[in-house]
């Protein structure tokens, strides 16, 4: 289905507003419309505090993006194990499958009626199980509150009558929802969740291991103990008096899309800034948890709230807003396919409003961002497919792969 561009256009431009301001009360500087875009391909600078493990050398290849299909406000990609197709979730509540170059016309999922519409809210993430045989969704109710729900799926459909609602967030703000839903290397389902939303993080969620808001989640879908789902018991804050057993990382604002490594299992989180720095943050492969990625003390580098900075865990890379028309990051992965030899072991990523597609590269004073050639208008979520290559999904409507140029 073809979105409406001009609708898509005013949705993108006001959910990057409300990404990285102060809470959707206005766009902060460096909010601009796509087509508005600065030209210039200098990438955005960065502070590269600290650096990371990179298996290339050199300058990594150019792409170009190749348009696969349109959709409705495209904003998350998934795959199942034994299946070409690729799942595309649209923000107005529907899942929809590309089989064999075609999108199926009926849904494999439709919600549309139960989500949300606001800027930052809708069906925001979903994920298979490693076994294919349950979707797992993220999306805001009617009440605008997070649901993460499991459902059965089979001969290429979801099956509602087996839904089983795993989680329940209260969300006090509409904005910063996350969203993101992956399976980590250990099988276990990892969940994004933002801070409750206004700006600055007016309820001290973030730093709060009280509450699910501000964090990274690790759970097993099973149920157990007449709970939906498991705790897991090596989980970092288990027995801690006053915190939640379900946080495996804390101290984020929107950690609206992370990943996992598929060759060393390390995670790499895209975490929204308010209205200074955006940052990419990372743990190492066999992290045991228990992260704190600084916010609401940090935003990146600089300080916000302030405060000591011993025991938080500083972004491998942050940027400034506003530097060529930048306002909110979008995560995305280390390529680790076949066809692009050149940006194998690479993190690639780009910035919402920017549309630039970046990888990052080894520099003299820690990681740097390089352009890679495209640009994608509204580059709201990257995705991977069976094979590792990736994929670029723009809120205005396309779904892209990502090539050699």
């Amino acid at each position: 289905m073809r979105t409406r561009p001009l609708a898509a256009a005013v949705v993108a431009v006001a959910l990057a507003a409300a990404c990285a301001g102060d809470g959707g009360t206005g766009a902060t500087s460096g909010t601009v419309a796509p087509s508005t875009a600065p030209s210039s391909s200098a990438p955005p600078s960065a502070a590269g505090t600290t650096t990371a493990a990179s298996e290339p050398s050199g300058e990594p290849p150019r792409l170009r993006a190749t348009r696969l299909a349109d959709f409705e406000q495209p904003l998350g990609l998934a795959v199942r194990t034994g299946d070409d197709a690729l799942y595309v979730v649209e923000k107005g509540g529907r899942i929809r499958a590309l089989r064999g170059g075609r999108v199926d016309p009926a849904p494999v999922l439709d919600l549309s009626g139960d989500v949300s519409s606001g800027y930052e809210q809708g069906l925001l993430g979903a994920a298979f199980s490693p076994d294919g045989g349950r979707l797992y969704v993220d999306y805001t109710d009617r009440a605008g509150d997070t649901r993460v729900v499991e459902y059965p799926f089979a001969a290429g459909r979801a099956e509602p009558a087996g839904a089983r609602l795993l989680l329940t967030v209260d969300q006090p703000y509409a904005n910063h929802n996350g969203g993101g839903l992956a399976f980590g290397p250990d099988g276990l389902l990892y969940v994004g969740m933002g801070d409750g939303g206004s700006g600055g993080d007016p309820r001290g969620n973030a730093q709060n291991l009280g509450t699910l808001l501000g964090k990274i989640l690790r759970i097993d879908p099973r149920p157990s103990g007449g709970r939906p789902y498991t705790v897991p018991p090596d989980n970092p804050f288990v027995g801690r008096d006053g915190a939640r057993g379900e946080i495996w990382a804390y101290g984020l604002r929107n950690p609206w899309r992370f990943s996992f490594d598929a060759r060393t299992g390390a995670l790499w989180i895209g975490d929204v800034g308010q209205g200074a720095r955006e940052e990419i943050s990372t743990a190492d492969p066999g992290s045991k948890g228990s992260e704190n990625y600084g916010w609401d003390r940090y935003e990146g580098t600089r300080p916000f709230e302030g405060g000591d900075p011993t025991g938080l865990v500083p972004p491998v890379y942050d940027y400034a807003l506003d530097e060529g028309g930048t306002c909110a990051v979008t995560g995305g992965y280390v390529y680790r396919g076949q066809r692009l030899a050149g940006l194998r072991g690479r993190y690639v990523f780009a910035d919402f409003c920017r549309g630039e597609v970046l990888a990052l590269v080894d520099g003299a004073g820690g990681l740097e961002a390089r352009p890679l050639g495209p640009r994608v208008a509204s580059l709201a979520s990257f995705g991977e497919d069976a094979d590792r290559e990736l994929y670029a999904l723009s809120l205005a409507g396309g779904l892209y792969r990502l090539d050699a140029a």
